[in-house]
Parts: structure tokens; C-alpha cells; sequence
């Protein structure tokens, strides 16, 4: 790890933090949005294969394209862990817990009595999850348009 990357993961431990996350919570949200954007690369596929859910149960499964010219090729599905809706539940909670004391502990700070709320961004070339703080989305603005003015998790 660089020097650089080493300030930057800092500067993103201590705004969190500032928002109210323990330093657990927000190594976990690093850890979660690693996890999803590592997840929704290999929706998007690699040589080896991709993940594609049912679409009658949504149970993810490995699929690949296994053989050669000569002997022809044919999809092989093999059932996996559903790490991205494991990722989703421990954000809920951390979002849940945090959201909580936010409001229980008194604040001069208006702000800081809103609740904060999450934007996951499935695109596997950025990051995955995105902090929304209260007033980060302008009023009659889409979140997909400026997502990137919250905190990004990554």
C-alpha cells in the first residue's frame, strides 16, 4: 500500500467516523463495497465465466462455457454463495445502528439528527457504495445523476 493510498483510506475512516460510524463500521463498509464491486464484475463476466441469477428463485450461479472446437461447447451452471445479498444485509445494519444514534445523540447540527442512506452503484468500474449525507441530493434531483457528491466507500 502506498503512502498516498494509505492518507486517502485515512481521510475516508475519519469523515465516516465524523458521521457517526465506529471505526469498525466503516472498515466494514470498505470491506462491503469491495465485496460488491468484486461481485458485480463478475456479473458483468470474465474469461473463465460469469454469475447469473435464476430468474424463478434469484439463487446466483456460476455459469461457463466449458469445452472446444473440435468436441463443441456447453454452459455448465454451478450453484453459489449469494455473497452480494449477505453484503446488502450487513449494511442495513450498520446503516440501522448508525441512523440510531445518530438521532438518539443530541446535535446543534441539524444535519446530523437526518438520517443517512446509501446508493449502491452496480458499474464495477468504480466504487460500489456511496454514503448519502442529508442535503447531498439536491431537491428534485435524481440520485443517479449525483451520487458522487456523498462519500465514497471504496
Amino acid at each position: 500500500m502506498t503512502r498516498n493510498e494509505r492518507e486517502r483510506l485515512t481521510r475516508q475512516k475519519n469523515t465516516l467516523m465524523e458521521l457517526g460510524f465506529t471505526r469498525e463500521e466503516s472498515d466494514s463498509l470498505r470491506r462491503i463495497s469491495l465485496r460488491l464491486q468484486r461481485w458485480y464484475g463478475l456479473e458483468c463476466g470474465t474469461d473463465t465465466g460469469s454469475i447469473e441469477r435464476d430468474d424463478a428463485t434469484g439463487k446466483p450461479y456460476w455459469t461457463a462455457e466449458v469445452g472446444n472446437i473440435r468436441t463443441g461447447f456447453r454452459t455448465i451452471r454451478t450453484p453459489m454463495a449469494d455473497f452480494e445479498n449477505g453484503a446488502l444485509r450487513r449494511l442495513a445494519k450498520i446503516m440501522r445502528d448508525v441512523n440510531g444514534r445518530r438521532t438518539e445523540k443530541p446535535s446543534f447540527v441539524d444535519n446530523l439528527r437526518d438520517d443517512l442512506t446509501t446508493y449502491i452503484q452496480m458499474d464495477p468500474r468504480g466504487a460500489a457504495l456511496y454514503i448519502l449525507r442529508p442535503g447531498d441530493i439536491p431537491e428534485g434531483a435524481s440520485v443517479e445523476s449525483c451520487y458522487t457528491r456523498g462519500v465514497c466507500v471504496s
